[in-house]
């Protein structure tokens, strides 16, 4: 679980799990302070740091020589008739040396990230408002 507080402070949020302390906020052209990423940077953050996680996983236990693994993910939002629809844009760079067959394995298995299957399967929210 994630917990969000916000105070008086535009927009400055604190998050917390039962772990790490961070923040969200919104730049200071849409009148927060900026200390920390905004939402929308932590849901691309997500994904491009699991489906990364998921490709070292893969390598290393394949044993593959993969140096380095870089994804950079961006998204665009847009509406038909009030419905919001969203693309994900992801760009993976596997640095090493393997070949073209386990290259394009590694990038059938960035589909396969949790976040991944997350965001492309059916999503429900629930809420809890206590009186």
């Amino acid at each position: 679980m994630v917990t969000a507080i916000i105070h008086k402070d535009r927009y400055s949020t604190a998050l917390s799990n039962e772990r790490h302390a961070w923040t969200a906020d919104e730049p200071v052209t849409v009148g927060g302070q900026d200390t920390g990423p905004n939402p929308f940077d932590y849901l691309l953050a997500s994904l491009a740091s699991c489906i990364a996680i998921t490709l070292r996983m893969y390598a290393d236990r394949k044993e593959w020589p993969v140096d380095s693994i870089k994804v950079s993910v961006s998204m665009d939002t847009r509406k038909d008739n009030g419905q919001a629809e969203t693309t994900f844009f992801k760009n993976i760079v596997i640095e090493g040396d393997i070949d073209d067959e386990q290259r394009a394995r590694m990038l059938d298995i960035a589909a396969k990230c949790p976040v991944h299957q997350v965001l492309t399967g059916r999503i429900a929210v629930a809420e809890d408002l206590p009186l």
